[in-house]
């Protein structure tokens, strides 16, 4: 699979076979074939550039949003592939869209890889190729190239997706993890725990009559309306795979700071509150898929929220706590009840195949 966002050749190829077979990945018809109807099909447009080795894409549309490249990828195993609120598709083109976007970079091309057990279902794999381009058109990027790779039957689970990204990073925007400063306010764009408690259900390890849809979705619109209101945010990362209080750890100890967070500020869903005390979890360590975390300076934390409120994607934004000088490199909850607890980062896995 190779530069999508040009087109194949006329003659449109359409697979009849129901399932995957290692001919697929044979290098020969098959998959040629199965390239230019289920991924050039979804991402592309008819022109023979489509099956090359490479995209080719002009400097001059990347030198005119800005002075800097980010490159990012990510790869995705989930289970099960389709969940509430999202599939595995929608999942690769979010996650890798959000890694660029927290950089303040605008994401603009992908690329999507994919490992294809022996006996998936074709439909499977057009629904999901279908996923990512419609995740792709609502984040404004295109999908340009890609590679194809069949194993046998056992030596995957089903499906797993890598895709990476470039995107370019504006003039004058610095977001790192190393630039939280004391007196900063640390927010949150919403309800968190949300993905990791869909996962959860979707896999009826949970036995709750709970309607949790996945936050998964493309953060960078929000990022933008972020930005708008104040280009000097210092911090900035998505909540994936250990939650917000990984995040918040990694802020921290890169920033040679404290973080004071306020747990009646943290804005949880009762139906993820409720799975988390039935199962023991702490809703910090739950995976998010469209929740970022953000430091700001202090006096930028209002004008921040009400653009973020503005914003579809960040109606339930909040200010959760505050960036303080010592004890460096920890996060402190305090508790509802007034105490105060160390929150460490993740250590061994809360959830598994989450992402």
């Amino acid at each position: 699979m190779n530069d999508m966002s040009a087109p194949f050749p006329p003659r449109r190829a359409r697979i009849n076979d129901v399932t995957i077979n290692l001919t697929h990945g044979a290098g020969g018809k098959a998959m040629r074939d199965l390239i230019q109807d289920v991924f050039v099909g979804a991402f592309g447009q008819p022109d023979a550039a489509a099956m090359e080795d490479q995209a080719r894409v002009p400097l001059s549309a990347l030198a005119r949003h800005g002075d800097r490249l980010a490159f990012t990828t990510d790869t995705y195993v989930v289970d099960p592939l389709f969940f509430p609120g999202g599939d595995i598709g929608t999942l690769a083109v979010a996650g890798t869209v959000n890694d660029l976007a927290v950089s303040g970079a605008r994401p603009l091309y992908l690329s999507c890889g994919v490992v294809l057990e022996e006996g998936l279902p074709v439909e499977t794999l057009r629904r999901v190729a279908e996923s990512m381009r419609r995740t792709a058109e609502a984040a404004g990027v295109r999908i340009v190239t890609g590679d194809t790779k069949v194993v046998e039957r056992g030596s995957a689970d089903k499906l797993f997706i890598n895709t990476a990204g470039i995107g370019v990073i504006p003039a004058g925007i610095e977001i790192s993890s190393a630039r939280a400063r004391p007196g900063d306010a640390v927010i949150v764009s919403g309800h968190l725990g949300d993905h990791g408690a869909a996962i959860l259900i979707a896999r009826k390890q949970l036995a709750l009559e709970a309607d949790i849809p996945s936050d998964c979705r493309p953060l960078n619109g929000l990022i933008d309306a972020m930005l708008a209101a104040c280009p000097d945010i210092r911090c900035l990362r998505d909540a994936t795979r250990g939650g917000v209080a990984t995040v918040l750890n990694e802020f921290a100890q890169d920033s040679g700071v404290a973080i004071r967070i306020r747990e009646e500020t943290l804005p949880l869903r009762e139906t993820v509150k409720g799975a988390c005390e039935i199962l023991g979890l702490d809703p910090l360590y739950l995976a998010n898929e469209g929740k970022l975390v953000a430091v700001v300076p202090a006096d930028a934390a209002e004008r921040v929220i009400e653009a973020m409120r503005a914003h579809p994607d960040g109606r339930d934004a909040a200010v959760v706590g505050c960036i303080a000088e010592r004890p460096r490199g920890a996060v402190i909850l305090e508790t509802g009840f007034g105490g105060e607890r160390i929150v460490d980062m993740l250590v061994g896995e809360q959830l598994p195949r989450i992402c």
